[in-house]
């Protein structure tokens, strides 16, 4: 079957250096290398390459095997454990696995990076037509459910420079922050819908958006119906992982609601998660959103 994906950062950031420094160090992912086989693989000039292993040598992001092979240094394994560290992502994985399983779509966790959002965690159905977005990929602020609930809680002046140009309109952001959840259906790319739900600080800022997507003709065009009431509940999950210590996770029911999440979730939830959709508008939902 088909497999949508979108496109991961591109490698060249505009910054020399610190690109060839990358080339080196996913060059040595796969082992050990000589200066020569890095040459060979990163496509440098071996003055620069034997330069940059050398300093990366220096900061220990890079070391020498008995061989005196170059290899990935110790430095790059303390910051894997302190990037481990972050609560949001520690409790991701098992959250967006769960999500997945019960809704049979794929899962994705994002945060906004300026005027754009990344993909920080996925979970993806494993077999058929699916949409998949790989880890590090970053999408626009002015199309999808994501981008949706990632804008509908900031500050007025950045939601308007935003919403030049968007797929979106005021109101359907108004409608989000009402329901506590967003519905794209065809807004980042034709075919595929999704519905996302707000992650909130212990503050009770939205610092991530967590999201199931997935063709049309599973989701339909009112993919909330299906699905609102276990994305929040996935995303009341993370929220709670932020605000107990060591990020520890809560399992909760599918159709668990944040608190303040809006009458229309709650609603739902009251409903059950496991119950066939009503054929009837969610309530909170508008028009707008079909």
């Amino acid at each position: 079957m088909t497999r949508r994906q979108y496109r991961c950062v591109d490698k060249h950031s505009g910054v020399g250096v610190i690109d060839k420094a990358a080339a080196v160090l996913t060059a040595l992912e796969a082992g050990p290398a000589s200066l020569a086989q890095l040459v060979v693989v990163t496509g440098l000039a071996r003055p620069t390459v034997h330069r940059l292993a050398v300093a990366l040598e220096h900061h220990r992001l890079v070391a020498r095997d008995a061989q005196r092979r170059f290899v990935l240094g110790p430095r790059l394994a303390e910051l894997s454990a302190a990037a481990r560290e972050d609560p949001l992502l520690a409790a991701a994985a098992a959250v967006l696995q769960a999500l997945r399983d019960h809704t049979g779509e794929s899962a994705q966790l994002y945060r906004r990076e300026g005027d754009q959002r990344v993909c920080v965690a996925a979970a993806d159905r494993s077999t058929g037509l699916r949409d998949s977005v790989p880890v590090g990929s970053m999408l626009t602020m002015q199309a999808g459910s994501a981008a949706q609930v990632l804008l509908a809680w900031e500050e007025p002046e950045r939601i308007q420079r935003t919403l030049a140009g968007a797929r979106f309109s005021p109101t359907a952001l108004a409608a989000v922050r009402r329901r506590g959840w967003a519905q794209s259906i065809g807004e980042r790319e034709a075919g595929v819908a999704s519905v996302s739900a707000p992650v909130r600080s212990p503050s009770g800022r939205v610092v991530a958006a967590v999201s199931v997507s997935g063709p049309i003709e599973r989701l339909t065009r009112q993919p909330g119906r299906l699905h609102a009431v276990a994305v929040m509940g996935a995303a009341n999950r993370l929220a709670e992982a932020l605000r107990r210590p060591g990020g520890a996770t809560v399992t909760r029911a599918p159709g668990h609601v944040p608190a303040g999440a809006g009458a229309g979730a709650a609603q739902m939830a009251a409903q059950g998660a496991a119950q066939p959709p009503a054929m009837h508008r969610s309530p909170g939902e508008t028009p707008g959103d079909r």
